[in-house]
């Protein structure tokens, strides 16, 4: 519905601001100094002084310094506000973290920056900005007292939140000069020379999370919990088989039942049922009567998914991502010849928290959404198209994530089913959650794929020629099909680039052929925790593996010998091989495993320590995990990030795997998607080796190497190569 009002809307359109908000980092306007003026900046500002967009201090010195990002258990509101509290000189003690919301980042002409969270980029494409914000802040807070006592402010110094005069003795706090502050006109944020991180001392340091205190005593408010006056709820069903649509569904027999208010059409593949209570949707949306379309769709299955793949393997052409020497004729004249065939399944998200978002769009014009996503502004983007409304009548209030990893991000189908039913009960908040099984059989699943890899060796065991072909599922050609063309999509051969940045592989082979052959299913993909770097990873560093005992070499050395030229890829794995005690005598039973790759600008490397019963049962006993990653901000939660990525890289590992029937997903709950146990988590060490001279990613890049390096464990154990997963369908003996 598009109701008329004669407010004046933004100059912006949705489908620019969803390019805008698309591009990382790209062409922010980065104004530091808006002071009071609008009821809104006084309202959010509260009892305090905003010095500038990011910091408000208020009278008993305490400091709110704003964080756009997106929290989902990752630590990435405590680093910003760390970095922010750096360049501020605050008193850490004193800090609080607000989140700003995307319809204030709008208004206020995207002060914040872009507000998505995923990639690994929460911090390393905001550090700049935000410090600076920081910085900016602190100079205007010291001309302010420079200005009351008449003084140089050269001859000023901060610490603490307190600013000190040392010729006069005579000092001052944030709190009772941030009001004057607020008035002096900042100076040039690009012009400050920003702290040397070695001298950081609350950036770069284990500091105490911010979010942790309203988890542990159970009032942290997440999607799920959120609770409005006159809230009704929905329970939504989605056609099972992708691709199909809904043709009808029989509204008379549910509208007897306890609490309904009446099943809605949501989209051409979705109906809902709102009531009183979720419980009571679910419990009518289960026997409302529905009828498909299955769009010719309900006869695919991993069996015709696989062997889609396997053409795409043995096709005469497929996109030549690198092509470096003739890596085929360098095969075909080697000394011995290594080949092998790969493959990597569908995973789902398995968030904790299911989708779910809550809606408001009133008579008046406006709309309103509470929802835990990784890009507030692609929600704002998704509610203003859903609601048919300007960008600028509406909002969105993010939670905190129940889990994320890549699922909440640039997908925002459940913001556009809450704001399709919202706009069937206007004025009334509809609070939308999926079941578990909705959640599960509806995910945009990692992308499945095969890789088939030939080696040629030499005489003395040297590595001549590497082709690897990839043939799967491309995200790109899914999301936005007109970014492909020709099958090109070098996005699903991350970790295999040339040129240093994101994802480059560390190895340098004289005879090098990496091509691409995409082979997509009526299955949706999308962004998995480290996206292709997990497939790419595997097919590489497991291969590698194989290559190095056909060459009858040490698999830490015959690594080693290719990487000469990247200095930083080989100092993650000499600290990996270093920590992990590599070469030395290990329990009888116990095997060692090791594994390098690169993505999201961070470098990795690991070492994994297993046994192998005689009856086939692994057990994963020690990991030790690599990071360089530039720059540190918090140590305590680069650990957790490492032994996170050790939790989800090892239950794909163990376990993990969407299958399809009829066109379906089977795996719809926990029973049949399994997680690893508490008990199944190995002992995990961390070694970060910054080099303090680039930003990299965190929550992503390690999980690259946790497969492989178990996998290459595993093949110490028994001899063989695993060469398919999850493990659950092999059968590890020697």
């Amino acid at each position: 519905m598009k109701t008329k009002t004669n407010v004046k809307t933004t100059n912006l359109s949705r489908r620019n601001f969803i390019v805008s908000t698309a591009a990382a980092g790209g062409g922010l306007a980065l104004g530091f100094y808006l002071p009071f003026g609008s009821a809104e900046a006084k309202s959010a500002a509260g009892a305090g002084s905003e010095v500038n967009a990011w910091v408000v201090i208020k009278p008993d010195n305490t400091c709110v310094i704003r964080v756009a990002r997106s929290e989902m258990g990752q630590g990435t509101i405590t680093g910003l506000v760390q970095l922010v509290a750096e360049e501020l000189e605050c008193d850490w003690k004193k800090v609080q973290a607000e989140q700003v919301t995307p319809g204030q980042n709008l208004a206020r002409k995207r002060v914040w920056g872009e507000m998505g969270t995923g990639g690994s980029r929460g911090i390393r494409t905001s550090e700049d900005y935000v410090r600076r914000g920081g910085a900016v802040a602190r100079l205007m807070l010291m001309q302010a007292a420079a200005d009351q006592w008449k003084v140089p402010l050269g001859e000023l110094t901060t610490a603490d939140g307190v600013i000190t005069h040392a010729a006069s003795k005579r000092s001052t706090t944030y709190g009772k000069v941030a009001a004057a502050a607020a008035k002096l006109t900042p100076p040039d944020a690009k012009s400050i020379k920003l702290k040397d991180p070695r001298t950081w001392k609350i950036a770069g340091k284990p500091m105490k999370r911010l979010d942790t205190a309203d988890k542990l005593n159970g009032s942290k408010i997440y999607g799920v919990d959120v609770k409005l006056p006159g809230m009704l709820n929905a329970a939504i069903k989605q056609c099972p088989v992708f691709g199909g649509k809904l043709v009808s569904y029989d509204e008379a027999k549910i509208s007897g039942m306890p609490g309904v208010k009446r099943a809605v059409k949501v989209n051409d593949w979705t109906v809902a049922v709102v009531a009183d209570t979720w419980w009571h949707a679910k419990t009518a949306l289960d026997a409302l009567p529905i009828v498909w379309d299955e769009a010719g769709n309900g006869s695919r299955s991993s069996a015709t998914i696989a062997d889609n793949l396997k053409e795409g393997l043995n096709a005469p052409t497929a996109y030549a991502f690198r092509n470096e020497g003739d890596a085929l004729k360098a095969i075909a004249g080697a000394a011995k010849k290594v080949e092998a065939v790969y493959s990597t399944p569908f995973l789902a998200h398995a968030t904790m928290e299911p989708m779910n978002c809550t809606a408001r769009i009133s008579t008046a014009g406006r709309a309103e959404i509470w929802v835990p996503t990784q890009n507030g502004e692609a929600s704002l983007a998704a509610l203003s198209e859903a609601a048919g409304l300007p960008l600028d009548r509406c909002e969105v209030y993010k939670q905190d994530l129940g889990g994320g990893f890549g699922r909440r991000g640039g997908n925002q189908d459940f913001v556009r089913q809450a704001a399709a039913i919202a706009k069937q009960f206007l004025d009334v908040p509809i609070k939308m959650i999926w079941s578990r099984e909705e959640d599960m059989t509806h995910a945009y699943y990692r992308p499945i794929s095969q890789c088939k890899l030939a080696a040629g060796l030499d005489e003395s065991g040297k590595l001549v020629g590497l082709h690897v072909r990839v043939s799967g599922q491309s995200i790109n050609a899914f999301v936005n099909p007109a970014s492909i063309a020709d099958g090109k999509d070098d996005r699903q051969l991350q970790g295999y680039s040339e040129k240093p940045g994101d994802a480059q592989l560390g190895y340098a082979v004289p005879n090098l052929l990496i091509e691409y052959s995409m082979r997509n299913s009526h299955v949706p993909v999308g962004p998995w925790r480290g996206v292709n770097t997990n497939q790419n990873g595997v097919y590489m560093e497991c291969f590698i593996e194989e290559v190095a005992r056909a060459a009858g070499k040490d698999s830490l050395e015959f690594r080693r010998s290719m990487m000469a030229k990247f200095p930083k890829h080989l100092a993650v794995l000499n600290a990996a091989a270093e920590k992990g005690n590599w070469g030395s005598p290990l329990a009888p039973g116990v095997h060692r495993g090791i594994a390098q790759f690169m993505g999201y600008g961070s470098y990795s490397a690991a070492v994994a320590e297993v046994s192998v019963s005689a009856q086939g049962v692994l057990k994963v006993h020690r990991m030790v995990l690599a990071l360089n990653c530039g720059h540190a901000v918090n140590p305590d939660q680069i650990a957790a990030q490492v032994e996170g990525s050790v939790a989800y890289g090892l239950s794909a590992a163990l376990y993990g795997e969407c299958t399809i029937e009829n066109g379906r997903v089977v795996e719809t709950n926990f029973d049949k998607y399994r997680i690893m146990q508490l008990a199944e988590m190995p002992k995990v060490e961390t070694v970060i080796v910054p080099t303090y001279d680039f930003w990299g990613g965190v929550g992503e890049p390690t999980i690259c190497v946790v497969i492989p390096s178990v996998l290459n464990a595993i093949q110490a154990a028994t001899g063989k190569p695993v060469r398919s997963l999850p493990l659950k369908n092999v059968k590890l003996v020697a």
